[in-house]
């Protein structure tokens, strides 16, 4: 789905164990048939984007980036997918993947991370993990996404609140009363008796 996590930026202190316990949780993921309640990811929806995400990934790897696991097609179905050693200018990183792929790059400061996020094409919607007051009210005045969820992944999303995008990821508010608010077109008739 599109707010999906696609990009992680973990702070170096932590790097490795995060790495390591994303792997051992993803591991236990099960790659199957949609209509099966035990499945937690299905195929893609069609072969030629599996195919693609087959070739971006494997582009990755070819610049550098490192598979921790994961990195495989079969048919229509990629598997939850690892990568470290990723830059910013790789297409796992630089475009919208819509695929089971995450790249895990390491920061070292608040401000380099800020920086790190913002510069993108998109601004859908971000997660950010800290127990950092000051670091999740910086990162709320300066983080260019639609919405921001502070201690829980980007995917977060209940219909009630204004949902939406900045820069590719589009322009105005989903949820009811925001999606009205956006299709309505607001008048003024001023009758001068």
């Amino acid at each position: 789905m599109c707010i999906s996590v696609q990009r992680i930026y973990v702070h170096t202190n932590i790097y490795t164990a995060f790495v390591n316990k994303l792997k051992e949780k993803t591991e236990k993921l099960v790659v199957g048939n949609p209509m099966d309640e035990q499945t937690d990811i299905g195929p893609m929806i069609r072969l030629k984007e599996a195919e693609r995400v087959e070739e971006w990934v494997k582009e990755a790897v070819e610049e550098g980036a490192k598979i921790e696991l994961g990195g495989k097609r079969d048919g229509a179905f990629y598997l939850p997918t690892i990568l470290t050693n990723v830059n910013d200018d790789m297409k796992v990183c630089r475009q919208e993947v819509f695929g089971p792929v995450v790249a895990i790059a390491q920061y070292d400061e608040i401000d380099e991370v800020i920086s790190k996020v913002n510069d993108s094409d998109y601004g859908l919607q971000a997660g950010l993990f800290t127990n950092d007051l000051q670091f999740a009210m910086k990162a709320a005045r300066e983080i260019e996404v639609g919405g921001l969820i502070v201690n829980d992944a980007s995917a977060y999303r209940v219909d009630h609140m204004p949902y939406g995008g900045v820069k590719k990821s589009g322009n105005g508010k989903e949820g009811p009363k925001y999606a009205i608010e956006e299709m309505t077109e607001e008048r003024i008739i001023v009758l001068n008796l």
